[in-house]
């Protein structure tokens, strides 16, 4: 086992985007958002992550506020600093320059104790590559529910 516990899933952006390629992140955060996250305390259905000045940030990435704190808690909705090498920093930007691509976070877990995202390139889907994605899904269904049922008969 690699030690990784999936806290969140972005779903929607496996049926909204193309995956091109995938990037493993570290996260900064405080030390309320890391027990909020350890909690399940996220959302993120419309984050995205863009590069300002060399670094990679994630916006509108939510993290509730953690419930046993003090008055010292966290801004729950403040932009999140991504930890990635200069050389991949300067590859993503490349080609969210040159071929349009969008960074999007699509999970969010532990791995050894240390809260990481998996950062996608994507590129955006039309509405015909979805419906063929949804056709594809209710074929591959079918397909398992027949093969099951061969086996139980």
């Amino acid at each position: 086992m690699d030690g990784r516990k999936i806290i969140a899933e972005n779903r929607k952006a496996r049926f909204d985007y193309f995956i091109e390629d995938t990037y493993e992140c570290g996260i900064v955060l405080e030390g309320t958002e890391v027990k909020s996250v350890k909690n399940g305390n996220i959302s993120f259905p419309d984050a995205f992550a863009e590069i300002t000045n060399g670094e990679v940030w994630v916006k509108n990435f939510h993290i509730s506020e953690y419930s046993f704190s003090s008055i010292f808690n966290h801004d729950p909705d403040r932009p999140k600093k991504l930890l990635l090498h200069a050389d991949e920093i300067k590859r993503l930007t490349r080609r969210v320059d040159e071929k349009g691509c969008t960074l999007i976070p699509l999970d969010f877990y532990l791995k050894n104790g240390r809260v990481k995202v998996t950062l996608g390139v994507c590129k955006g889907k039309k509405m015909y590559d979805k419906r063929a994605a949804i056709k594809d899904r209710d074929v591959q269904r079918d397909i398992q529910r027949e093969f099951a049922g061969k086996l139980r008969g």
